[in-house]
């Protein structure tokens, strides 16, 4: 009968000690959906684009990026706001500039804080280009903010770029 009743207490503690051992290593625990997964997607799509559109310099698809009221604060000059002077912008920098070139282009964001319809992301933007053929290459870094506005499909767009 001991015995019985020692073998049932083993058995007992010894369950005890693997069903902590799964509830601290998170096995057999439901885990949360990160609710901002899709946006996350989303904006990484939207970098992505960025990158692509800034090494092919088309003011086509860096017009795109923008959101219909989006302001460009990182312009030479006055900010450029609205999408199409964002368009126009893009057209007569590439018209006085046919031979600028981006050579490398990498945007590292520190953080993405997501707010209903609204990101904010602050990061880093590391750049060299040259303006023609004949030029030194010049390396840009620059710090700074962009302001995302989640569009009606979902997607994400540039509301407001600060970077300096």
């Amino acid at each position: 009968m001991t015995r019985t009743i020692l073998l049932v207490t083993v058995a007992f503690l010894a369950g005890l000690g693997i069903g902590y051992y799964a509830r601290r290593a998170g096995i057999g625990v439901p885990h949360k959906a990160d609710p901002h997964a899709a946006d996350l997607a989303a904006i990484e799509k939207l970098h992505k684009s960025d990158v692509a559109a800034t090494l092919t310099q088309d003011p086509a698809s860096l017009t795109s990026l923008w959101s219909d009221d989006g302001v460009n604060l990182g312009a030479a000059g006055t900010p450029v706001v609205g999408i199409k002077a964002m368009k126009e912008m893009y057209e007569q920098f590439r018209a006085g500039n046919p031979d600028f070139k981006v050579l490398n282009y990498v945007s590292d964001i520190k953080e993405i804080q997501i707010a209903g319809d609204w990101a904010l992301e602050v990061g880093n933007v590391q750049a060299t280009y040259k303006l023609s053929a004949k030029d030194a290459p010049v390396n840009v870094n620059d710090k700074g903010m962009r302001l995302l506005k989640r569009q009606s499909d979902g997607s994400w767009k540039f509301a407001l770029v600060g970077l300096k």
